[in-house]
């Protein structure tokens, strides 16, 4: 089965800078991904392109088409959004600090350092080298941060850390004029915005806004000459009444007609021909806190500022009046933008993975979501795939809804790190672990805590099950090396089940009996009847320490995966050992930076910690201290593919052969922590060296996330898979791109013959026929031909081994299609002449079921929200009829 990635999950946010795109997508750098939000349907995805570092600096064109996207190895992808296809690459030689296209998207402007370079936008034609360098100033002295456009495309304003703003003119004026960019200075530190204001009346550059990093806004007023001249007294020769008739004869469009007539003959430079003049400094107040970023809106007249300290203001210009000043975190506010409209505001912070967006009339928020701090080591599927939990070592638990990708609730009562998740059958109860020494039960309807599971003496659990009932649920622990067992409905503690050595990493129920397997660092696998309480039924021994172990959905094997990398698969009932996969070559990739040796000849982490059944048995899932992922044929136990989780050079262990260049007696470079030269970050230097913690040009203690996979979990509807990784949560989904997959073909089964016996009014052949081609448009069109009142008698016709197909259709239709009733009434017909044959080959048909079955329930929700608001508005009019 061929997976493809499908969204990214665990944090909408990650650093860099946002943008907004069409008024309705939020784009934001999630690592070296860049997530799309969109802000109407309220569904976020992330684009399948990735980048070969963390994405630090994006750009869309005006019309939303094209996206640029910068990583901190200063490559730059040039995607269409649209296709979502990676069109360009280009590599700038400098790190980039700023990227911005013009107004009319034919150039981009691009701070590559000091320098600031010009290029040609390239477009839908074939190029060689469709990135044209127009033109590079090397004006500045230090780098440069942040660029505006005028609304002409004739002019950008460049802010730099030299404390400086200039003007860069890009056409050339009449008559060779060398045009030199005109300074704003004043300011006591480095600039972090710089904006081009309009007039209202003429719609021409009128003033400029500064924004510096310790809080003050500087406003700049430009004269132009024509208004230096018309401003000036009138000369003692010139009567009163010649110049009253100038002025009254020569109306708007005439002086409109003479300015633009005046504009072309200059070439445009009207900006080069005046004078700036500073009008008043502000301040914001917020001492000692510091401008960490900010924009303009040029239609309201507006600027947004966001501070270190979690602090953003809203100031109405030109009289700087305050709007807003609130506070929505503790940590520094990396981006703040308008919309085009100008009545949403979107926050992020890069440290808490979060992502806002605030409509400031109202008051209220359009987009709140905010990820996990730290890496997530568990995840959970709801048993109608619908709901997504995870875990983290930030002490949190957050449950996501999969198709829209948002999380919908939060909760923070544990207080230790959560190291295991599980849903009970009602998909209405969550349960965790935690290294507090707590279980807890969380209600997804209330959105509560209803029950804790505690123990006498505080332990740490690292394992979670419960059995098909929801009676009993298990815990193991890492300290004391037991497996605790409580009732779900008292809460009471029922029995301490004792035997490990070691910690109890892996714990399970057979999905058939309630027979406990758990694995441990003793290198032992055991079951346990639980309700019997004669302590372990069975003990299977290995050579290595056992990390995990998981049933097949049918509950007929068990496997197990070891210390040295092989996978073991158990049959349960007779207690033999079925076979072994030998997967220390497979997983085996990528080298750490302080590794000594290859990551060929290297034996150390080789090995898998987690593992999942797909929802038939016919394969597993294993991941593990590597960028891969392996797919196993159980049956035959041949390794399928292997999948890389990422690409990412900003995390360790993605490279498979290390660059000799970069090593030093000192360590690895990357290792080596050179502090960027931005002010705040020299402060942070020293305040490290004062606690005696790191000294500029030491090996970071912390070094570089290695890249791992901490949790597996495969949908019950089979479609999907999620990954808990170093970059986040990964959703796989089913690739749906190679439609044609036929079977049982001859020489009479072609799309031709099913139109025919569609023509001749025979849709039960018809639908037969398409489901021997496999073909998924021809079976949807076959199942829209059945009239009504047919669909008992075509259902009965369905041979059995075309179920599957027939039903994954269905559940397709059913997301997509308005004919729900119609729909609906196939799958009871199909029930109805099936079911002895679904309930035995149920193995088989368990993931399209599942597919169905989320369909139908998501479909349900819906219906259920939009009647019960009815029924509340007909109650309100009602009695409000009443009344009067």
């Amino acid at each position: 089965m061929n997976f493809r990635f499908q969204n990214l999950l665990g944090a909408p946010y990650r650093g860099g800078n946002a943008v907004i795109s069409n008024n309705t997508h939020l784009l934001s750098p999630v690592g070296n991904r860049v997530s799309v939000t969109d802000l109407l349907k309220s569904e976020t995805t992330t684009l399948p392109i990735q980048s070969s570092s963390n994405i630090s600096r994006i750009a869309v064109s005006p019309d939303g088409t094209f996206l640029l996207a910068i990583d901190d190895h200063n490559r730059c992808l040039f995607i269409n959004l649209r296709r979502r296809a990676l069109l360009h690459r280009i590599t700038f030689k400098h790190r980039v600090g700023a990227v911005k296209f013009s107004p009319d998207g034919t150039l981009i402007a691009v701070a590559a350092g000091k320098l600031v370079q010009i290029w040609r936008s390239p477009a839908f034609r074939k190029e060689f080298f469709p990135f044209e360098l127009v033109r590079t100033f090397a004006d500045f002295d230090a780098k440069i941060t942040a660029f505006d456009w005028s609304p002409d495309s004739n002019y950008l304003l460049a802010a730099s850390k030299d404390l400086t703003a200039r003007i860069l003119c890009l056409k050339k004026l009449k008559g060779d004029v060398k045009y030199k960019p005109f300074l704003f200075l004043g300011h006591r530190d480095s600039v972090v915005g710089s904006f081009f204001g309009v007039d209202s009346k003429t719609g021409r550059v009128s003033k400029v806004y500064t924004v510096t990093r310790d809080c003050y806004l500087l406003s700049w007023n430009f004269t132009s000459e024509e208004e230096e001249e018309s401003s000036a007294p009138p000369s003692p020769g010139t009567p009163d009444r010649e110049l009253e008739g100038d002025l009254m004869v020569v109306d708007d469009g005439e002086v409109k007609k003479k300015r633009k007539e005046r504009e072309i003959e200059d070439g445009g430079g009207y900006l080069c021909r005046g004078k700036w003049e500073l009008l008043r400094k502000d301040c914001f107040n917020q001492a000692p806190a510091k401008v960490s970023a900010c924009d303009y809106h040029r239609g309201l007249d507006m600027v947004v500022v966001g501070f270190n300290n979690g602090v953003f203001g809203l100031y109405q210009m030109p009289d700087f009046v305050c709007i807003h000043l609130l506070s929505i975190s503790k940590e520094k506010i990396t981006t703040a933008l308008f919309n085009e409209l100008g009545n949403w505001l979107s926050f992020g912070c890069a440290k808490l993975g979060q992502l806002l967006v605030w409509e400031w009339r109202s008051e209220s928020y359009i987009l709140k979501q905010q990820g996990h701090y730290f890496d997530v080591n568990s995840v959970a599927y709801s048993p109608d795939a619908q709901l997504l939990a995870t875990g983290a070592d930030d002490n949190k638990v957050k449950v996501w809804n999969v198709s829209s990708g948002f999380c919908f609730v939060t909760f923070s009562e544990h207080t230790n790190a959560i190291t295991a998740l599980h849903f009970m059958a009602s998909s209405n109860c969550l349960l965790s672990a935690s290294l507090d020494g707590t279980v807890r039960a969380w209600d997804l309807l209330r959105y509560r805590n209803f029950r804790t599971f505690t123990t006498p003496s505080s332990r740490q659990f690292v394992s979670l099950a419960a059995d098909q009932s929801g009676e009993v649920i298990c815990a193991g622990t890492s300290d004391s090396f037991e497996i605790f067992v409580w009732s779900m409905r008292t809460g009471r503690l029922l029995d301490v089940l004792s035997g490990h050595e070691a910690p109890v990493h892996g714990l399970v129920f057979s999905p058939t009996n309630a027979i406990l397997a758990s694995s441990s660092w003793d290198k032992t696998v055991r079951l346990w009847d639980v309700f019997d309480g004669k302590g372990a039924v069975e003990t299977w021994p290995h050579t290595h320490d056992v990390l995990t172990v998981v049933y097949r959905p049918d509950g007929r094997q068990l496997a197990c995966s070891t210390l040295d990398g092989q996978i073991h698969f158990w049959d349960p009932i007779d207690g033999l050992l079925m076979y072994t996969i030998e997967g220390s070559r497979d997983i085996a990739g990528g080298r750490l930076m302080t590794d000594r040796r290859t990551a060929a000849k290297s034996s150390t982490g080789k090995c898998f910690t987690t593992l999942s059944y797909s929802a038939d048995g016919s394969y597993i899932l294993a991941g593990g201290s590597s960028k891969y992922i392996c797919m196993y044929d159980v049956a035959d136990q041949v390794l399928l593919r292997r999948i890389q989780i990422t690409h990412n050079l900003s995390l360790d262990g993605v490279l498979d052969f290390l660059n000799s260049k970069n090593m030093t007696e000192a360590g690895a470079l990357d290792l080596i922590d050179d502090y960027d030269s931005d002010i705040e970050e020299g402060v942070e230097r020293q305040t490290r060296g004062k606690l005696g913690l790191d000294l500029p040009g030491s090996v970071s203690n912390r070094g570089r996330p290695i890249i791992q996979t901490k949790s597996l979990r495969i949908a019950p509807t089979g479609r999907s898979f999620v990954a808990a990784t170093t970059e986040g949560v990964l959703v796989y989904s089913v690739d749906e791109s190679f439609i044609f997959d036929p079977t049982d073909l001859d020489i009479n089964v072609t799309p031709e013959a099913v139109d025919e016996a569609l023509n001749e009014n025979q849709p039960s052949r018809a639908l037969i026929l398409s489901l021997r081609l496999n073909e998924d448009s021809f079976i949807k069109k076959c199942i829209f031909a059945v009239s009504p009142a047919d669909i008992p008698a075509v259902a009965t016709s369905i041979p059995s081994r075309y179920l599957q197909r027939l039903i994954e259709a269905l559940a397709s239709l059913l997301e997509n299609c308005p004919h729900l009733e119609f729909i609906l009434r196939w799958s009871q017909e199909l029930c109805k002449a099936h079911g002895n044959s679904i309930q035995q080959n149920s193995r088989n048909l368990l993931p399209s079921l599942k597919s169905l079955q989320k369909s139908i329930t998501s479909i349900h929700q819906d219906l259920a929200d939009t009647c019960s608001s009815n029924e509340y508005m007909l109650r309100y009019l009602c009695s409000s009829g009443a009344s009067k």
